[in-house]
């Protein structure tokens, strides 16, 4: 499975007519019959499930196979796996994947607290009834309670909550808006991390992307994207594309190209590498990152502290607020450095090495007597 072109050898060595892979595996498929194409004639439908599907990615599968369907399959474990087929013969309207009609003897509603439907087109969780929902978890009587309901519309009948968030779409297709555990509050916003992903897959040249909310007790909570794609591109760039779709509160700090993102052994993203990268990031060579100047040494000192990081984790070419700098900070380092600075200047000037010089320019004015205006007469 870790050799996509051996791979895609059986499926046309082995005369494959249905095939059903996670998505981020189907994007390393895609990428290879890019590359490498090659007639698949018995391939007819290709079904993805276990994570969602991305717009881009249903586009460009369209692109290179037109010819053969794509289902979207959704559902989760505790309701036996899929429970939604949207099929699709071209690419979807709008910025999402639908998730599509339930299956025979299905019922999915999109409910509030008290699990009362809520209006066609208003965010609700997704909650399953019929067949498809499970008896339980083993040995856990605590979280089969809080999971698993009578369903209060069908006397008889059993409920399952999944956490999972969506809304009703005109014409009766389901809308999935993203993980109830996949929702942070960064400096008093509400983000779903999903939005902010979808946003990063529309920016031209990013094939892939994935958002990270890090940062903790030491250091605040803030975004790190990752993408891939065929070249790094400029941050300044990626910045402004998603400026233009997000407000400035949802825009992460911190950019990462990657030739593929890292998959799981069964082929979903893997998170915890990516945090793994946040933690070890790429970098300049040590001699090229290190503080090199007075000034610059005596600024990464303030920055570990108000930002809650060891001093050799800051860099002269760091970005105060792509390391976790929020407005609190900022104040935080102004007063740390004896207001040396002012607040305009951090925000003008949020580059280590960029403030070292700065501050080396207004002590160097201070201490120039011709700098000093005349008493008047």
């Amino acid at each position: 499975i870790m050799d996509v072109p051996r791979f895609v050898d059986t499926l046309a060595d082995g005369r494959v007519t249905v095939l059903q892979v996670v998505p981020s595996y189907l994007e390393a498929v895609l990428s290879d019959l890019e590359r490498h194409p090659r007639p698949l004639p018995d391939l007819r439908c290709v079904s993805v499930t276990g994570e969602a599907l991305k717009i881009t990615l249903a586009h460009r599968w369209f692109a290179v196979r037109p010819s053969v369907r794509l289902v979207n399959a959704y559902g989760l474990t505790e309701t036996s796996d899929d429970t939604n087929h949207e099929v699709m013969d071209r690419p979807p309207d709008g910025e999402r994947v639908p998730l599509g009609p339930c299956v025979p003897n299905v019922r999915v509603y999109v409910v509030d607290d008290d699990l009362q439907p809520v209006p066609l087109g208003a965010p609700g969780q997704i909650v399953f009834s019929g067949v498809c929902v499970g008896r339980g978890y083993v040995n856990d009587p605590e979280r089969t309670c809080a999971a698993f309901l009578d369903d209060p519309h069908r006397i008889g009948q059993r409920l399952y909550k999944g956490g999972d968030y969506g809304r009703w779409l005109p014409g009766g297709k389901l809308d999935f808006l993203g993980r109830r555990d996949a929702q942070v509050k960064i400096r008093g916003f509400r983000i779903e991390i999903g939005d902010v992903a979808n946003a990063l897959l529309r920016v031209p040249g990013v094939s892939d992307g994935a958002v990270l909310a890090v940062g903790g007790e030491s250091q605040a909570q803030h975004l790190v994207a990752f993408y891939s794609g065929p070249q790094p591109l400029e941050t300044d760039d990626l910045r402004g594309h998603l400026g233009k779709a997000l407000p400035p509160y949802m825009l992460p700090s911190a950019f990462q190209w990657l030739e593929r993102l890292p998959l799981t052994a069964n082929g979903k993203v893997d998170n915890k590498e990516l945090a793994r990268l946040v933690a070890q990031p790429q970098e300049p060579e040590a001699a090229e990152r290190a503080p090199h100047t007075p000034t610059e040494v005596r600024l990464a000192r303030a920055w570990a502290e108000v930002l809650g990081i060891r001093e050799d984790e800051v860099g002269r070419l760091d970005h105060f607020f792509r390391r976790g700098g929020t407005s609190l900070s900022a104040l935080k380092l102004v007063i740390a450095l004896d207001r040396a600075v002012s607040l305009k200047d951090l925000a003008s000037h949020p580059v280590l090495a960029d403030l070292a010089a700065l501050l080396d320019g207004h002590e160097e004015r201070a201490s120039d007597p011709r700098a000093v205006p005349a008493p008047p007469p």
